[in-house]
């Protein structure tokens, strides 16, 4: 065997133009899933949502419906204004405990928790970007109306009012 020459090939041998390359496309797909992903929610307010009329406690409101997982998803985030007695109306998909915060909104809000009877059972005053969840006590919430900041407590409007004309939920 003196004469006989063996040459050892590595057999995961290491190709720097094509690992390149593929990290490249691969590091350009994330990059791009990424900015998609975050441009869906940092596109600024959604477009103004169908709206209805809600008698709470004997006032009237004129309500967005938000009743799709994107629109209660982005809710009132990038909003600068909402006049005095308009809100937003989350309809959840079932009754059950709910939890919202405030990431991305700018204006202060009050938030009631209502059941599938539509009475308020819990009013709760959020500010303006504060991502500290405001979870439901009962687990009987059907629906959420967000109202501007104070909205409820200048109503003279406490848990146990009543919210006629709410949609059906799913």
């Amino acid at each position: 065997m003196a004469g006989c020459k063996i040459r050892f090939a590595p057999v995961n041998r290491f190709d720097r133009n094509l690992f390149m390359k593929h990290l490249s496309r691969t590091s350009c797909i994330a990059l791009l899933s990424v900015a998609l992903s975050v441009s869906a929610f940092a596109k600024g307010p959604q477009p103004k949502l169908p709206v209805i009329t809600l008698d709470v406690a004997g006032i009237s409101v004129a309500a967005e419906v938000a009743d799709t997982e994107e629109s209660r998803a982005t809710g009132m985030m990038f909003r600068t204004e909402m006049g005095e007695n308009e809100g937003m109306l989350f309809v959840m998909g079932e009754a059950g405990p709910v939890s919202f915060w405030m990431k991305n909104t700018l204006i202060p809000l009050s938030i009631a928790y209502i059941n599938t009877s539509g009475i308020i059972l819990e009013i709760h005053e959020m500010e303006p970007k504060n991502e500290e969840s405001v979870s439901s006590r009962f687990s009987t919430i059907a629906y959420a109306l967000e109202m501007p900041g104070g909205w409820f407590k200048q109503q003279g409007i406490k848990p146990g009012a009543s919210v006629s004309g709410l949609p059906a939920t799913p």
